[in-house]
């Protein structure tokens, strides 16, 4: 029974489509992220493009290893988005799968995981656009995404631009969304914007927002904060019009628009909010390629956590093929150029490599709901 409740938040993903008699060896790669509570679907988003990455990579028979051909195997654990929990997931896979890479997608967790991660020799596939990631000089770490601080500038100037000076904070309380509520302050403030409310709020833990958003309209904001998975994020919303807030909203990059969509029913209620371009809007021929094998797969639309992570997948195995070897400082040497010559089917955001922080190098993107319509807006 002790047994038995240990391994109660484990969720083992086994990756072996494709596999042939012939392919004996195999790499394991660790996931930790939220499988369950608030922020499943979020961490689900996640996991599905790794998993459809794999699939492919095995379909294709595999990689070159040392002269052997080897497939991947995921291994996934759920941590309730509990950076806690993410740490002790990571010495699980490390000691029990010798795993060289770990995807974690909470910035708490990821954190957590950098303060033994090199000691322990795995890499730290971050997917988090908090800029800190990649400033502390941790060398086994690769943050996925865009850093965020870029979009709070354009967001805020936007908006300030466009809807009114008072803003109302209605973020999620997880450790992302902390950091991300306090650059918009600090923006905010600064082109002498007001904060008439603060109430931030547990998106993992709860689905009726009422009280609390109704704290935010009382004091009649121009625009809202608001921000964490994209579910409850859309549930804020939702509820905030319910209660007959006509304003603006300001969607922190966790959440997406046509997800938080999704979740209201359609863009009307999502009227003049500001966010990042969703996957969905991308006219290029590799998010087009992307989406429409998704589809195929999972019977639903993707977003950017399944894009992303799905292509960083492609670019580790490839640096694995190309070295030939799992050591996690050789893989990371080799990720950039891996990536910069991912084939475009395999990079639907067009990573164009690795900078010299260890941050993927790809543009950041702004989009204004208008008219019912997700327009892209210049960033």
């Amino acid at each position: 029974m002790k047994t038995a409740k240990k391994l109660g938040l484990a969720v083992a993903v086994a990756t072996t489509m494709g596999m042939s008699s012939a392919m004996a060896a195999e790499v394991n790669i660790g996931f930790s992220g939220p499988l369950s509570g608030g922020a499943a679907l979020y961490g689900e988003n996640v996991l599905s493009g790794l998993r459809m990455a794999a699939d492919e990579i095995n379909e294709a028979g595999g990689f070159d290893l040392n002269g052997e051909k080897t497939t991947i195997n995921i291994i996934a654990l759920d941590d309730q988005y509990s950076p806690a929990q993410a740490a002790t997931n990571a010495k699980r896979l490390k000691q029990e799968s010798n795993v060289p890479a770990i995807f974690i997608p909470h910035s708490g967790g990821i954190f957590a995981l950098m303060d033994f991660n090199v000691e322990d020799d795995f890499i730290v596939m971050a997917y988090t656009s908090v800029p800190t990631i990649t400033e502390q000089g941790n060398p086994l770490t690769i943050r996925i995404p865009p850093t965020f601080d870029g979009y709070v500038k354009a967001f805020t100037d936007y908006a300030l631009e466009n809807w009114g000076t008072k803003l109302a904070m209605g973020g999620a309380t997880h450790e992302y969304a902390k950091i991300w509520a306090s650059m918009v302050e600090k923006a905010w403030t600064a082109k002498g914007g007001e904060i008439v409310a603060q109430n931030p709020m547990d998106y993992n833990k709860s689905a009726d927002f009422f009280t609390g958003v109704s704290r935010l309209i009382s004091e009649n904001p121009d625009v809202m904060f608001v921000g964490g998975a994209s579910e409850p994020t859309g549930l804020v919303m939702q509820q905030a019009r319910q209660l007959g807030y006509e304003g603006a909203f300001i969607m922190m990059d966790q959440a997406k628009i046509d997800e938080a969509a999704n979740v209201v029913g359609g863009y009307e209620l999502l009227e003049d909010t500001v966010g990042v371009v969703p996957l969905t809007v991308y006219e290029t021929e590799a998010a087009q390629s992307f989406i429409e094998r998704y589809e195929e797969i999972y019977g639903k639309t993707p977003g950017s956590e399944a894009a992303f992570n799905y292509g960083a997948l492609h670019g580790l195995v490839a640096a694995m093929d190309k070295t030939e070897s799992t050591d996690p400082e050789t893989i990371r040497a080799a990720l950039g150029d891996a990536i910069a010559n991912l084939e475009d089917s395999k990079n639907p955001y067009v990573v164009e490599g690795v900078d010299e922080k260890g941050g993927f190098i790809t543009a950041p993107t702004m989009a204004v709901v208008k008219d019912g319509k997700i327009v892209e807006e210049e960033f």
